[in-house]
Order: C-alpha cells, then sequence, then structure tokens
C-alpha cells in the first residue's frame, strides 16, 4: 500500500512558525537593551522607550505594504528581505555612537525587517488551512512566544558576559541566516502547488467546512473597510497591542527597580513567551470547536484582571504568577483574532487585510511603551500607566462582544452586509 505523504501545508506551518520565532524574538528582546542604551547614551526612560515607539509607528506602514507585497509577490520573496532587513538593523545598531542613530538603524530598518512577518506567516498560514485554522494559526504565531524564551535570556547572557553591542552582533547573524533559510520552502497558495486547504484530495462538497459553519465569503480589502466587523477587529488589536507592548517592553525595568535582579527579570520575559505557546495551542485549537468570540472575551476579561494584579506586584512569585497567566492569555487573545479575521473575510485579499489590521497593532504597540515611559518619568512609578492598560483590555473585551460573522448571502453587496446570529 502506498504510503501518502504529508500535507506540504505542514511544512509551510513549520517555516512560519521558525520565522515567528527569530523575528517576533529579535523585536521583543527591546527590552533585555533598554538599560544598556540608557547607560550608553544618557537618555531618560521616555526617550529609550520612544526608540521602540518609532520603531513601531514605522510597522504601521511597513505591515500594510508587506500585506500587499504578500499578496502580489508571495511569501517567499517577502520573507527573504524582511530577513536581511532584521540582519542589517542589528549589525548597524551595533555601531551606533548617538541616540539619533538608533532611530535609524533600530527604529527603521528593524521596522522594515519585522513590521509584517505576523502579517506574512499568519495570512500564508490561513490559506493552506481552513478546518483547521485556529490550530494553525495557533503553532505559527506562538513563534512569538518561543522567540522570547529563546532570545530574551539569551540576550540577557550576551550583553553580562560581552556587552550591549556584540549582543547586537550575534543576533544579528544569526537571524538573518536563520530568516533567509526559511523563506525557502514558503509558497503562497495550495493552488501553487495543485492542492486544496487541509490536504482535501478533491472539489467536494464544501459547504460545511468547519463546525458547521459555512465557507468565509471572499472579500477585497475594499469591501472590507466598509463593514464595522473590519474596524472592530481592527480596535481591538489596537489595544490589547496598547497593553500587550507597554508591559513587553516596560516590565524588565519595573521588575528590577522592585528588588528582582537583572537575570529573573528577563527570565520574567521568558515565562510570558513560555505561556504564550500553549496559549495560542490550547485555546487555538478549542476556537476551532467552541468558536472565536466566547474565547477571545474570557481572554480579554481573565487578562485585565491579572494586569491589575502586576500593579501591586512585589515579590518574584507575584511577577512569576503574572507572567505565566499573562503569557497563555495573550496567545489565547492573539490567535482567535487573527483566525476569526480570515474566518470573516476570506483569503482572496487577506494579505493586505490583514496588513491593515497589523497596523492598528503596530499603532498601538508605539502608543503603549510611549504612555508608559512618559507616566513612568512624570510619576516615578508604573501604577497609572498599568491601570490605562488594563483598561484597554476592558474595552477590548466589549469589541470583540459586538462582532458577528456576515451573512454570505449579502456578499454581493458588500455595503449593505447584514449580521447573523452564526457563531463566530
Amino acid at each position: 500500500m502506498k504510503k501518502e505523504k504529508m500535507f506540504y501545508g505542514w511544512v509551510i506551518a513549520g517555516a512560519g512558525l521558525i520565522i515567528s520565532v527569530t523575528g517576533i524574538g529579535a523585536r521583543y528582546s527591546f527590552g533585555v537593551f533598554l538599560k544598556s542604551l540608557e547607560a550608553e547614551f544618557g537618555m531618560p526612560r521616555a526617550a529609550s522607550s520612544g526608540i521602540f515607539s518609532v520603531y513601531m509607528l514605522i510597522c504601521c506602514l511597513i505591515t500594510v505594504l508587506g500585506g500587499w507585497a504578500m499578496d502580489k509577490y508571495g511569501p517567499r520573496l517577502v520573507s527573504f528581505f524582511m530577513g536581511s532587513f532584521i540582519g542589517l538593523s542589528f549589525l548597524l545598531t551595533s555601531l551606533a555612537t548617538a541616540p539619533w542613530q538608533l532611530f535609524m538603524t533600530y527604529s527603521l530598518l528593524l521596522s522594515m525587517g519585522t513590521g509584517a512577518i505576523y502579517t506574512v506567516v499568519n495570512s500564508t498560514a490561513s490559506r493552506w488551512f481552513v478546518k483547521k485554522r485556529g490550530l494553525v494559526i495557533g503553532i505559527t504565531s506562538s513563534g512569538g512566544g518561543m522567540g522570547i524564551i529563546i532570545v530574551a535570556p539569551f540576550t540577557a547572557y550576551l550583553i553580562s558576559t560581552f556587552d550591549w553591542r556584540t549582543a547586537f552582533v550575534v543576533l544579528g547573524l544569526i537571524i538573518w541566516v536563520v530568516m533567509a533559510a526559511m523563506s525557502l520552502p514558503l509558497r503562497k497558495d495550495p493552488s501553487d502547488m495543485g492542492l486544496l486547504p487541509d490536504g482535501i484530495r478533491s472539489k467536494g462538497p464544501m459547504t460545511q467546512i468547519s463546525n458547521g459553519r459555512m465557507p468565509s465569503p471572499e472579500f477585497s480589502l475594499r469591501q472590507a473597510s466598509r463593514m464595522r466587523q473590519f474596524w472592530l477587529l481592527g480596535f481591538t488589536w489596537l489595544l490589547f497591542s496598547l497593553n500587550l507592548h507597554m508591559i513587553i517592553v516596560h516590565v524588565v525595568p519595573y521588575a528590577t527597580e522592585k528588588g528582582i535582579s537583572a537575570m529573573d527579570a528577563a527570565f520574567i520575559l521568558s515565562l510570558i513567551g513560555a505561556a504564550n505557546i500553549p496559549g495560542r495551542l490550547v485555546i487555538g485549537g478549542l476556537s476551532d470547536i467552541m468558536g472565536r468570540r466566547s474565547l477571545g472575551i474570557a481572554c480579554a476579561v481573565v487578562q485585565f484582571l491579572f494586569v491589575l494584579w502586576l500593579s501591586w506586584a512585589r515579590d518574584l512569585w507575584m511577577f512569576y504568577a503574572f507572567a505565566v497567566a499573562f503569557g497563555f492569555l495573550w496567545g489565547g487573545a492573539g490567535t482567535v483574532i487573527t483566525a476569526l479575521i480570515g474566518d470573516i473575510f476570506g483569503t482572496r485579499s487577506l494579505g493586505a487585510i490583514m496588513g491593515m489590521m497589523s497596523a492598528g497593532w503596530a499603532l498601538g504597540a508605539a502608543a503603549g511603551p510611549a504612555i508608559a515611559g512618559y507616566v513612568y518619568d512624570a510619576a516615578e512609578n508604573y501604577f497609572a500607566a498599568f491601570i490605562m492598560g488594563a483598561a484597554s483590555l476592558a474595552i477590548a473585551a466589549v469589541l470583540i462582544a459586538l462582532i458577528r460573522r456576515v451573512d454570505s448571502a449579502k456578499i454581493g453587496n458588500p455595503k449593505g452586509v447584514s449580521m447573523t446570529g452564526t457563531r463566530a
């Protein structure tokens, strides 16, 4: 009996996972570099946080361009260039001699390398999988959590053993090579290889493709942007991102100022990343069965409670408890929202649509660290900033509750798209 070949979509998922590990890990290593850069260049916290905020602002544009390039040229070419820009960014940052140079070498070049990673990896995965979309997006996007586990402590080790400049050089070279290699197996769409999503053999009846749901309507970016689902999802991502990046950038200096050692503080980031992985896999898989909205709301509400917990954290065990819970819920929420985009708008222009959504994510990522930096400089503590972050999660929960799937019967009239009670 002839042995069946593995569905190539799993190769796509594996390559996307590794790209996420390296690229998103590079992004979230900034918190480990923060105090080294402040000491080297004599910058206040608001200015050093501003490097990351400017980086994320530029990502707003890059993620839109990256989504368009993904739809037009495919993920292989786009991923190769992203890896090259990350490597170049880190190498040139290691040579910086003035603060303004960091805004060029780090903020600008790194945004060109990482701004569209989430969009490229997950829009590609969404094209290759429909029935298992939640699970597979959980796998590919969990690379960000793995990246924190690997890159944050490795960065702390390089800085403590050598210096921050050497750390940038080593990370830049490794990421450059890995990203270039992982771009090679990527393919935009299963039809490029004569395949169908989820390894389906032939174009049989596919009307009830998953959990009794009808296949997703196929909207262009222009059609999607006229729908309230588009804006609800976009603002939801912005609010989640504002809170997340406020914490990712500032939790290490916050912990050290509470008497936690630098290595233990870096391990908090690693715990967030570690818990992120099962969060994406477990909640992503469950969302294929139970629906996306209810799980998304639950993640937002419980995250809200744990950010309040962080506001009063003093002991190491309190930080570790926060990191595990927050990372798990962040992973689950991110996977659910990403899968909803493909469910609601289809894959016709998914790169461009997800690119626009990711611009909201990038805007939130730019605002969050900057807000926390200014609050810290004004009050000399992070309490008010973390309360603002918690409030953003409460609002996000309300927005998710308002999202409904599109009635496919109305697809011919995007301006008048009605809402149905179908489980999202």
